[in-house]
């Protein structure tokens, strides 16, 4: 709608203009329960107070909402049928102290955005939360939408008689006639704040500080859930978690938690991994584990929350000005949220799980032709709601370690203290923190800033090295290269290793760390050493790069990758070969042929599941067609032989059986999965859960080996929300022509499913050996995206333009597609030819791998 894509230019001359003094917000929320047009809308009632530094200017406050039943400005009431469009009020005429009142019907939504209602199929019973990051506050109250202008916040809700309600502050006193009231919050932004209602099952508890001038703190926290789930829910587990992170950054960042009390509410139907509002984070509901899983998973939710909670104080209590510098609070978060989980949790390795999968997040966004600055250009709501990326998080977060290892930990801390202490409750941008490091660490921070976070791209460090006579290094360089698009050669504090083998074991003998800088660099301190077997040029991944290995490197990890000790080194080495394979410098064959020799032997969970992904990447898009179906097999033989070797019970069995499932294709290896289905296979050791047995309906459904009649008894097992998403899923997988008619129909020509639902239905459609079918809707997808675009919200258009584009077509002729909608759609929105240009660029380097595959000789 006009007006609804705010601009910086905009929020900037409004930011000029204005300053808030607080919100007091209303919401009635009874309708929910009800059915039918009447739960449709609920009544929000906003009085917002502010100043303005130029009387009698004019501007707009934002409202995205059916209809407007009054606005008062300054006690004048305005005609809301002339100064509301459906996006904006326009406010003219202002004082130099204002009030606005404004008296609107708001939308429930289906779509994660705004204030979600979701109905439980299990019970019946309604929830509701709220997401708004980036702008979506203004689905459910009057504001003015955009991070800088902070205020206090005064929510009231009524709600139904009994139901659970949070927000950011304390509730005051106990609920009358179903009307809660919540203290007043400190300064913060719009976007942040939060309301959770529903008859969620609670769970108390709390934290207390003592500190060292004798002074104490105790928070109150809590943990909730849907009522269905709550036989699943571990809340000891999420406050253990949740105290350790707590102790962790009381320590290190000597400024108490600011927001009162600490709510995590888990909720159905989430866009989102969670949401750092403060005093009440929202997460996804799939972090309560409904079955068995696995360490990597538990290790992944405290990550989560732990990233949330850095949020408190970066993100929350400092904000970014406008949304260029949302890594100011994301890099930070990923960083903290490693750091915390390594030094303060039972998951010490999980510095392993970021250099192997949140970095490559980071490489592959960094090789897009959309990559950006990690401080980037964002011009309007589109464009931030974009960079929620893996440029603004992983390789943010990446940097910063690079920063650490640059400037020293103990400045990069104490930075990071002045930084609270000096801009609390205020907003900042890239100078702000560049100056308080620079102040700390003695180091030139704007040199390092316009390296590392105001160029795209990511490089490449590669050693050379020479011999003498008696095999003893006479030199050792590290060579840096850059892509052509993104040239800057970067400086790298780098460790560089030396491995050799030593009693079937590759082990680390010798470790030098460097300033690279420019193309060739020598690491003097190795020169004299005997040979390696193996050199790493960004040893204990201190360094955000591409490694690349010298020649006798690489025949050291095609023969004995799975005997270097060290697990960080060893995922290292994956994500290398990995980078090799995505490039198109190693044939998919051969990454295949390492993990079917190696993964076996791997001991990190997170690690294991990583190269399980990229093996099924690698065959499924990687991979020659003609070699494709050989490789299927090869991979599920491979797949069976580690899940019967496995430790009984173990997570690498159950890893080992969801690969298995993922890649089985032939009649023995679906009447084994229908097997373990029905009980009449046993594998030792292996719980074949509600979860499991989702897994497994997946390929038997895609195979034509699980009909609608098997799915529907499926459900009448899980009739819950989770059961139906699994069904929706496996439904749409089907290998029917009318199937696929009907999932495309659900998700592009209707506006009835909720967000989840859609994603089910996407995930569920796009099958790797269903390509003829699929084929008739390459030409259909670039003939309905900019509709979709335009009638959706951005979140569903997100999903169906991602979701939906013919990534299984690899071939020429999609590419040329692709090519064509891009040139012949120069006016579309910015930010559906990004998501365009994205899928292509990934089509591109799926034919480019294809053909390295095709060109490899066999293996022996």
């Amino acid at each position: 709608m006009p007006g609804e894509n705010l601009s910086r230019d905009e929020a900037r001359d409004r930011g000029l203009l204005l300053s808030v003094d607080g919100y007091d917000v209303a919401l009635d929320v009874r309708s929910a329960v009800q059915r039918g047009d009447a739960a449709a809308t609920f009544r929000s009632v906003t009085t917002l107070r502010f100043r303005c530094s130029e009387p009698g200017a004019a501007t707009f406050a934002d409202l995205l909402a059916p209809s407007v039943t009054s606005v008062h400005l300054n006690g004048r009431e305005l005609d809301a049928a002339e100064v509301f469009d459906g996006t904006r009020i326009a406010l003219e005429g202002l004082a130099a102290e204002n009030t606005l009142v404004v008296d609107a019907q708001c939308a429930y939504s289906r779509t994660g955005e705004g204030l979600h209602r979701f109905v439980d199929p299990e019970d019946g019973e309604v929830y509701l939360y709220t997401q708004y990051e980036p702008a979506d506050a203004r689905r459910v109250f009057a504001n003015f939408e955009q991070p800088d202008l902070k205020a206090p916040f005064t929510f009231e809700v009524t709600a139904p008689e009994g139901w659970t309600v949070l927000s950011n502050g304390a509730q005051e006193g106990d609920a009358e006639d179903g009307r809660h009231r919540f203290a007043t919050t400190r300064p913060i932004s719009t976007y942040i704040t939060a309301v959770v209602a529903g008859p969620y099952h609670y769970v108390a508890d709390s934290y207390r500080r003592t500190f060292e001038d004798g002074s104490e703190l105790e928070i109150p926290l809590g943990a909730l859930c849907r009522k269905g789930l709550a036989k699943h829910f571990d809340s000891d587990d999420i406050f253990t978690v949740t105290k350790q992170g707590l102790d962790f950054f009381h320590d290190h960042f000597d400024y108490p938690y600011p927001f009162g009390k600490y709510d995590q509410a888990f909720v159905p139907e989430y866009n989102l991994g969670a949401m750092e509002n403060p005093g009440c984070v929202t997460f996804r509901e799939e972090f309560i584990f409904r079955g068995k899983t696995t360490t990597a998973a538990y290790e992944g939710r405290a990550n989560v929350i732990l990233h949330e909670m850095a949020h408190m104080w970066f993100g929350d209590l400092v904000t970014m000005q406008w949304w260029d510098d949302l890594w100011l609070k994301e890099s930070f978060a990923d960083f903290m949220g490693a750091l915390s989980l390594v030094e303060a949790t039972r998951f010490q390795d999980a510095w392993i799980t970021f250099a192997n999968r949140r970095k490559s997040w980071a490489y592959r966004a960094d090789q897009l032709p959309s990559t950006h600055p990690v401080t980037a250009d964002i011009r309007d709501l589109e464009d931030a709601k974009l960079n929620f990326d893996g440029i603004t998080y992983a390789k943010g977060a990446s940097v910063l370690k690079q920063l650490v290892a640059y400037a020293g930990r103990d400045a990069f801390l104490e930075g990071a203290r002045r930084y609270f202490k000096r801009h609390a409750y205020g907003n900042t941008r890239l100078a702000d923190l560049l100056s308080v490091l620079e102040e700390t660490s003695g180091r030139d921070m704007a040199a390092w800033s316009r390296a590392w976070l105001e160029t795209a791209g990511v490089n490449s460090l590669t050693p050379q090295v020479t011999y003498d006579a008696q095999d003893r290094i006479t030199e050792l360089s590290v060579l840096q290269e850059a892509a052509p698009s993104h040239p800057e050669l970067r400086p790298h504090r780098v460790a560089v290793g030396l491995y050799r083998r030593r009693q079937s074991t590759l082990v680390r003998y010798a470790r030098a760390e460097v300033d690279v800088a420019g193309p060739r660099t020598p690491v003097a301190e190795l020169a004299g050493l005997e040979r390696p077997d193996l050199i790493m040029v960004n040893d204990d991944d201190l360094t955000y790069c591409k490694i690349r290995f010298d020649e006798g490197s690489l025949a050291t990890l095609r023969a004995r990758l799975d005997e270097i000790a060290d697990p960080l080194a060893r995922a290292l080495c994956w994500s290398a070969l990995w980078g090799l394979t995505r490039d198109g410098l190693m044939p998919a064959r051969d990454y295949l042929d390492l993990v079917l020799r190696f993964a076996g032997r791997e001991t990190d969970i997170g690690v294991l599941q990583s190269l399980h992904a990229q093996a099924r990447t690698a065959l499924d898009h990687y991979s020659a067609p003609d070699r494709r179906e050989a490789a299927t097999r090869e991979l599920a033989e491979g797949a069976l032989r580690e899940l019967r070797l496995a430790e009984p019970g173990s997570g690498h069995q159950l890893a080992w059986a969801r690969h298995f499932a993922s890649v089985a294709s032939t009649a023995a290896d679906l009447q084994l999965v229908q097997g373990l289905l029905n009980g009449t296979a046993k594998i030792d050791g292996l719980e074949v859960d509600q979860e499991l047995r989702w897994t497994l309906l997946a390929p038997l459904a895609s195979h034509g080996a699980a009909d609608a009649d098997a799915l529907a008894a499926e459900l009448a097992r899980d009739d819950t929300a989770s059961g139906k998403r699994h069904q929706v899923r496996c439904l749409a997988a089907r290998p029917s022509a009318e199937v696929k008619a009907r999932a495309w129909a659900d998700v592009v020509e209707a506006d009835t499913l909720s967000n989840a639902l859609v994603e089910a239905t996407i995930s569920g459609f796009a099958q790797p050996g269903q390509r003829e079918l699929l084929a008739p809707y390459a030409p259909r997808y670039f003939a309905m995206i900019e509709r979709v675009w335009r009638e959706r919200s951005i979140e569903i258009g997100m999903d169906v333009v991602r979701g939906l584009f013919p990534s299984w077509q690899v071939e020429q002729a999609t590419l040329d597609a692709a090519d064509e909608w891009l040139a012949g759609h120069a006016g579309a929105a910015p930010a559906l030819r990004r998501l365009v240009s994205e899928e292509r660029d990934d089509l591109a380097r799926a034919l480019h791998a294809q053909v390295c595959d095709e060109a490899a000789a066999p293996r022996l």
